[in-house]
């Protein structure tokens, strides 16, 4: 289901601290996709179990690069830029040497 923007930021930031421990927003990874499966756990390699990431979906694209900024502007690696109107879904993962962030896009 599709959350607004200030929730959606605000679920990453609590599951960060909560689920994840905390840490520095570098130590985190930020995206848009229209597919989790394939970017998340495809493209990224971010392991299905035992590793810290979240996603949620937003209501358009434009929502999706709003929270996607947000963290940016806070210090999250990502490649930005991405993705296209149907990238609704904002992933964010803990980087890891199990995952890979140099992506060609």
């Amino acid at each position: 289901m599709a959350k607004d923007i200030k929730t959606i930021i605000q679920e990453i930031e609590a599951h960060l601290v909560d689920g994840c421990g905390g840490g520095n927003y570098s130590d985190y990874y930020i995206g848009i996709t229209k597919s989790i499966q394939n970017r998340l756990f495809g493209d990224h390699k971010v392991p299905k179990k035992g590793h810290c990431r979240i996603h949620r979906e937003a209501s358009n694209d434009t929502d999706a690069r709003a929270v996607e900024k947000h963290f940016f502007d806070k210090g999250m690696q990502g490649a930005g830029g991405g993705g296209d109107e149907e990238s609704i879904f904002i992933y964010a993962y803990k980087v890891s040497s199990l995952t890979v962030e140099s992506l060609e896009q």
